[in-house]
């Protein structure tokens, strides 16, 4: 393989690798949800997402395969600003991941096992319930069982993820990923309409493979959720989402790799306690461009409310 495809080979590679972890798109019905004050929300989550990778024919790469294991840690806790009801949720990802293919034909696998970025997210609804307790938010629902909710959220990843400069593949970014989101919801009885759109905002790594520079344009992304909830406080939900762009550059040259993908998913809530719940969520995603991935992911999770 000459020096150029090689070249070629190592960015692609590693560009691709780290756009799931940066991009990965948490389809997330009743993220919007309104929690009472004084409520304290601790979570764990298990997670495990088989891919089929795509990369430019020229590059020689084939049947290459991902497949990770994530165990995620939770914390949420609503708070107040002014009279506004407004929440912060804090995620710590742990990563075990494997991918393998063949380069020219010659088999090749890489493993990583670390932290990924952590996130958090703060979120404020700017109308529906203001900032309340728990009594008074379960008047507030029953007297208006048809109401509309809208809010805005500003969700960061921060670059504290195992990275290393040298490394092909990395479960960190190694820069700072900002995530505005605009949200609705539409509750009608025992059925809601969610709607979220997202932009994610990408800051430069200056310490990319072999100290180039790294900088990639926008990602655009909207995601539905259709939700209806049972009188024993089971839940199950549909979901739809979007996303495209995230075009890079790598020292000033143009990779041509811009995303798009379709997902959906399908979502299962239950209580095991009246403080306890699980949830279990599958979510297919499907590339509509000729470089990028399709991906089935099982999500099992578990909350404590107190």
């Amino acid at each position: 393989m000459n020096t150029g495809i090689l070249r070629n080979l190592v960015i692609s590679i590693s560009l691709l690798a780290t756009t799931f972890q940066t991009f990965s798109q948490d389809i997330e019905p009743r993220r919007w949800n309104p929690l009472p004050l004084g409520t304290h929300v601790v979570g764990i989550g298990y997670g495990v997402s088989e891919s089929d990778v795509y990369f430019d024919p020229v590059l020689q790469i084939e049947d290459v395969k991902q497949n990770m294991d994530v165990i995620a840690v939770s914390y949420v806790q609503p708070f107040k600003i002014g009279n506004k009801l407004a929440r912060v949720d804090v995620t710590i990802p742990f990563v075990f991941g494997q991918w393998e293919g063949r380069i020219s034909g010659e088999p090749q696998a890489i493993n990583r096992e670390g932290f990924s970025d952590p996130r958090i997210r703060v979120s404020l609804n700017l109308i529906g319930p203001s900032a309340m307790g728990k009594l008074e938010m379960m008047e507030y629902m029953k007297a208006n069982p048809v109401n509309t909710m809208l809010g805005i959220s500003l969700a960061v990843n921060f670059p504290l993820g195992q990275y290393a400069e040298n490394r092909l593949i990395n479960l960190g970014n190694n820069r700072f990923v900002f995530r505005p989101q605009i949200g609705m919801v539409h509750n009608w009885g025992r059925w809601s309409y969610e709607l979220t759109t997202s932009v994610f905002i990408i800051t430069n790594n200056n310490q990319f493979f072999n100290n180039q520079q790294k900088k990639q344009n926008p990602l655009y992304a909207v995601q539905s959720h259709l939700i209806h909830r049972f009188k024993n406080r089971i839940w199950i939900s549909g979901s739809l989402g979007l996303g495209t762009g995230a075009a890079a550059t790598i020292d000033g040259v143009s990779q041509n790799d811009s995303r798009g993908d379709f997902l959906g998913a399908l979502s299962f809530g239950a209580p095991i306690t009246k403080t306890q719940a699980i949830k279990l969520s599958y979510l297919r995603s499907v590339t509509f461009k000729d470089i990028g991935s399709d991906s089935d992911t099982v999500g099992i999770s578990w909350s404590l409310a107190f």
